[in-house]
């Protein structure tokens, strides 16, 4: 199996960056084939650029500007995100990636002026994420990127698993609650 996992986050000691490593090396311990792509890393651009929203519904032309993650993305079994949740939403650069690279063609078709689903490839959908505020606050808000996971990029893939583990209140956390919030990512992933 091979699974896309897509990092988050700029800081390479950060909390997240621990999880993200907890998630790449639990995966391939059980011997999956991991992609790791770390957007900061390879200074993925985010910007939808002129040009590219202009030529977006154009297939498979619309490809070529990210082709090298089309690739990635397709050649997957499994999508995996690991991310911060910042001001309730997404960092700008993963948001970018969804923006970029989940285009028609890609991530949906339309039919009859319909979205229908084309990321049939990813069989495994899981995101590992942590909130500063409480989830309490997120449900207030709307709990945006959870409802993206949960809905529209589920719906993109249609995967049999699905997962999102989510740490919330991570400003107040204790050295206790993080370290039990890895062992329970490492758990789950175990099993993934």
């Amino acid at each position: 199996m091979r699974a896309l996992v897509l990092f988050a986050h700029p800081v390479p000691d950060s909390y997240s960056a621990s999880l993200h490593r907890i998630v790449v090396d639990t995966l391939e311990g059980r011997g999956w084939e991991v992609d790791d792509c770390d957007l900061y890393a390879e200074r993925f651009n985010p910007v939808l650029s002129l040009e590219e929203r202009r030529s977006y519904h154009d297939e498979p032309g619309n490809v070529a500007p990210v082709k090298k993650y089309v690739d990635r993305l397709q050649s997957a079994q499994a999508l995996v995100l690991v991310f911060p949740v910042w001001i309730f939403g997404f960092p700008a650069i993963l948001k970018g990636f969804f923006d970029r690279v989940c285009l028609p063609g890609v991530a949906f078709r339309l039919v009859d002026g319909r979205v229908a689903p084309n990321l049939q490839n990813i069989r495994s959908l899981a995101a590992v994420t942590t909130y500063g505020g409480t989830r309490l606050r997120a449900l207030l808000a709307g709990d945006p990127p959870r409802k993206i996971v949960t809905r529209s990029v589920r719906f993109y893939c249609q995967p049999e698993r699905m997962r999102y583990l989510a740490l919330y209140d991570m400003n107040r956390a204790t050295e206790h609650r993080l370290k039990a919030f890895q062992k329970r990512v490492q758990s789950e992933f175990e099993g993934f």
